[in-house]
């Protein structure tokens, strides 16, 4: 039996995303049911992922879907939609708020159960960050009368509450904790002021809120993240991916004692093959097509690799909107007879498992997930020293070169490719650096983070 110490509280825990959706939020779209899987392997009975995006039911049934067949859940029940729920009605909405109607001024949109009838009214800001954080009313159409809600944060506790109340009814429990982990920034502000002392807010973070160029952690904080940063002391724990992201925010912003370091897992898998089946000419990158990945640099990267390396080749996969401008780029620069853009892949380990190098050119990460990952298979990598993320995942098992030094990137893959010795030297390693991103290598750090958040009085209260 399992020691009260090795486990989890005895809890209600769901993990909240504002969408969490395969093939349109990238890694987060893995680390979130991962999240989910490790709460349930330290202790949690039956936790629920959930979100409150609002597109149609069918669209959400098929993302349910989606994590059951490619082995992120156990089952589509697992995970629940606020819109969902709302369309499905049901007597958590009789409840709600109070009396009231739309706030004068201010446009609406109403959303229809399946029979046509209107069930809540939403109000509208166009183009407002912080639509969100509005009081305006959020307007259900309950049985017997309108009932209003203060703005979009009032219907996201109002919906956790009716799940928290649901919960602690199967229990018999009226007092038993709910434990949210939050994981987008918006929803989190969005409950910074749910008081109930039965709560706990969990808040993880996915990437960093250094600012472009993204190397300065001294540089002013805007937008969302400048907001987010100012609710910390309200959430009862923060969970970091990495130390050094956790040490420059608490040594700019403080610590309020809350500040855990819990990674993303990725799962360890097989043994890789050995170097004799691999290409040894051949360098993967696998990641979205978007500006923070900053694809252009390893293909400009790639002239200098080409001209010392001519047979080396370099097997871009991913998908993303820069996907015709990257091929422009290597039409432009003369690489197109080593430089491929292979699109999407569903067959990411035997891609690793026939390559000899992984190499990344970020401008930011939160972790770098598909570094650990590559790591797995027993690939080097070669990144630029990104905040945050590659530095910590490597760790000896790669090169890391200054953020943006094209010429360095370049010496790195070429020094690498030539030298097969150093090659498997760093391949050796590899195993051992990816690791530490196993479910059972983190799971005693959540463990500690949610028994510090549970043990502790909400912050909120």
């Amino acid at each position: 039996m399992r020691d009260a110490a090795d486990s989890l509280p005895d809890a209600d825990y769901v993990v909240l995303g504002s969408r969490v959706a395969l093939g349109l939020d990238g890694g987060f779209a893995v680390a979130v049911p991962s999240r989910l899987r490790l709460l349930e392997a330290s202790g949690a009975v039956e936790p629920l992922l959930l979100s409150v995006d609002g597109q149609p039911p069918e669209a959400h049934a098929a993302q349910r879907q989606a994590f059951v067949d490619g082995g992120h859940l156990p089952d589509a029940a697992r995970v629940r939609n606020l819109f969902d729920e709302l369309v499905a009605g049901g007597e958590w909405l009789e409840r709600v708020g109070e009396p009231g109607g739309r706030t004068p001024g201010v446009a609406y949109r109403t959303i229809m159960d399946a029979a046509a009838r209107p069930i809540v009214s939403l109000p509208v800001f166009e183009n407002d960050p912080e639509w969100h954080l509005r009081d305006a009313a959020v307007v259900v159409h309950a049985a017997g009368g309108d009932r209003a809600l203060v703005g979009f944060r009032g219907l996201y506790i109002a919906w956790l509450e009716a799940i928290a109340d649901e919960r602690r009814g199967a229990a018999g429990d009226p007092d038993r904790l709910f434990i949210v982990v939050c994981e987008s920034r918006q929803i989190g502000e969005a409950l910074v002021d749910w008081d109930d002392p039965r709560v706990r807010i969990v808040h993880t973070v996915h990437n960093s809120h250094v600012p472009d160029p993204y190397d300065d952690p001294q540089a002013p904080v805007v937008g969302l993240w400048r907001r987010w940063l100012a609710t910390l002391d309200r959430y009862d724990a923060v969970l970091w991916p990495t130390a050094a992201q956790r040490d420059e925010v608490a040594d700019r912003f403080g610590d309020p004692g809350t500040f855990h370091v819990v990674p993303n897992t990725i799962e360890l898998g097989a043994t890789p093959p050995g170097a004799a089946s691999r290409d040894p000419l051949r360098v993967v990158m696998l990641n979205r097509l978007a500006p923070q990945k900053r694809v252009d640099l390893a293909i400009r990267a790639w002239q200098r690799v080409a001209a010392a390396v001519p047979d080396a080749r370099l097997d871009v996969y991913g998908d993303g909107p820069l996907m015709d401008e990257l091929q422009r780029l290597i039409d432009e620069v003369g690489v197109a007879a080593s430089v491929t853009l292979h699109g999407a892949t569903a067959d990411r380990d035997a891609i690793f498992d026939r390559s000899a190098l992984f190499v990344t050119s970020t401008a930011f990460e939160g972790q770098g997930l598909s570094i650990a990952e590559a790591l797995a298979r027993g690939l080097p990598v070669v990144s630029f020293d990104a905040r945050y993320g590659p530095r910590e995942a490597i760790a000896g098992a790669g090169i890391v070169v200054p953020p943006g030094d094209v010429d360095a990137f370049a010496d790195a893959i070429i020094d690498l490719l030539q030298d097969d010795a150093r090659r498997a030297e760093l391949a050796s390693r590899a195993r051992d650096a990816a690791a530490a991103f196993t479910p059972d290598a983190v799971r005693p750090a959540l463990i500690a983070a949610l028994r510090a958040a549970v043990d502790a009085p909400s912050r909120r209260v």
